[in-house]
C-alpha cells in the first residue's frame, strides 16, 4: 500500500503543479507583477505548507530534531536538488535586484539560524535550543522582509510586459481573475495533499529500513515536504518560466527559517540533539553558492554546468547522511 500511495501522491503533485504554474503566470501577467515576486510569495509560501505542518506538529509533540531537520534538509534540497535540476533542464538569467537583495537576505537567514541553533558553541551551554524569543525574532524579520519585497518590487509593469514577450503564454491566459485564483488555491491544496501522501508512505518505508529519526527528518521528510517545490520548479522550467522556480526556492527557504521555525519555536522552544554542525554548514553553503553562481564568469546566469554541480553536491551530502546513520 505504501508503494501505491507513493505513485498516487506523485501523480497528484505533477497535475497540481502544472495548473499552479499556469495560474500563477497568468495572475502575474494580468496584474503586471513580476513572476519572481509571485514565486517568492504565493507559490513559495504555498508550497512550504507541508514544512509548516511538520514544524508545528513536531514542536507540539516536543520533537525538535524533526522540526529542525525538516527545515535544514528542505533548504538544502531546495537549492542543490531543485535549483540544480531546474538549471540543468533550462539555464536562466538572474535579475540584478535579486542578486543584490533577495539572495543576500537568504544567506543572512541561513547564517542567523546557524548561530542561534548552536548554543553549545558557547562555553558553559550544554544544549542546543531555539528559544521562544528566537522564534519571535524570526517572525519579526519575516514580516519586515515580506513587506519590503511586496511593497518594493510587487508592481513592475515593464518587467511584466517583457516577461509576456519572452515566456510561454499560460494556457489560462485571459481567464477571469477569480477563476485564476481559484485554480491556484485548488492546485496548492492538491500539492499539499499529494505531498502528504508521498511523505507518509515514504516515512513508513524509511522506518522499515531502520533509518534514525534525525536522518529521516533531513532526507525523507525534507525531500518529501520539498516535493511541491521540486515538481513546481521542474514544471516551471519546462514551461520556460525558470525564474518562477528561483522565486519559489528563495521564498520557501526564507519562509522555512523565519516563519516555520519562528512559529514552531514561539509555540514551543525547540531542543535540538541529532542535527549537527555539518548539516547547518551545508545549509549555509547552499545559500552562499546561490549567490556565487550569480557572478560566475562575470554574468548573472545560472547555467547547466552549475546545475549539474549542485546536483552532485546534493548526492554527495545524501551519501554522507546515509553513512552517518
Amino acid at each position: 500500500m505504501d508503494y501505491l500511495l507513493l505513485i498516487v501522491g506523485l501523480a497528484l503533485l505533477l497535475l497540481a503543479a502544472d495548473y499552479l504554474v499556469d495560474s500563477s503566470v497568468a495572475i502575474a501577467q494580468r496584474a503586471h507583477i513580476s513572476n519572481f515576486v509571485i514565486g517568492l510569495t504565493i507559490v513559495g509560501m504555498g508550497t512550504s505548507a507541508p514544512e509548516l505542518l511538520v514544524g508545528v506538529s513536531s514542536a507540539l509533540s516536543c520533537h525538535g530534531d524533526i522540526a529542525m531537520g525538516n527545515v535544514v534538509g528542505s533548504n538544502i534540497a531546495n537549492v542543490f536538488l531543485i535549483l540544480g535540476l531546474t538549471a540543468a533542464i533550462r539555464p536562466f538569467d538572474i535579475e540584478r535586484s535579486i542578486s543584490r537583495r533577495d539572495i543576500p537576505f537568504g544567506i543572512g537567514a541561513a547564517v542567523l539560524l546557524l548561530l542561534l541553533a548552536n548554543d553549545r558553541l558557547v562555553p558553559g551551554i550544554e544544549h542546543n535550543t531555539v528559544s521562544r524569543l528566537d522564534g519571535i525574532f524570526f517572525l519579526v524579520l519575516f514580516a519586515g522582509y515580506m513587506a519590503y519585497t511586496v511593497l518594493g518590487k510587487g508592481k513592475n509593469p515593464q518587467e511584466a510586459l517583457r516577461e509576456a514577450d519572452e515566456q510561454t503564454t499560460s494556457k489560462l491566459a485571459g481567464k477571469h481573475p477569480a477563476l485564476l485564483w481559484a485554480v491556484a488555491l485548488v492546485s496548492l491544496a492538491g500539492l499539499i495533499y499529494g505531498g502528504n501522501l508521498f511523505l507518509n508512505s515514504a516515512q513508513n518505508l524509511a522506518r522499515a529500513w531502520g533509518m534514525s529519526e534525525a536522518v529521516i527528518s533531513i532526507t525523507i521528510v525534507a525531500v518529501g515536504t520539498s516535493l511541491p517545490e521540486l515538481i513546481t520548479a521542474v514544471v516551471a522550467a519546462s514551461k520556460n518560466n525558470p525564474e518562477l522556480a528561483l522565486g519559489n526556492v528563495i521564498g520557501s527557504n526564507v519562509f522555512n527559517i523565519l516563519f516555520i521555525l519562528g512559529t514552531s519555536a514561539t509555540i514551543m522552544p525547540l531542543h535540538i540533539e541529532g542535527i549537527n554542525i555539518v548539516d547547518y554548514l551545508v545549509m549555509v553553503l547552499a545559500a552562499v553558492l546561490t549567490g556565487v553562481v550569480v557572478f560566475t564568469f562575470g554574468k548573472r546566469r545560472f547555467d547547466r554546468v552549475e546545475g549539474v554541480i549542485f546536483l552532485a553536491i546534493y548526492v554527495a551530502y545524501t551519501v554522507y547522511l546515509l553513512m552517518r546513520s
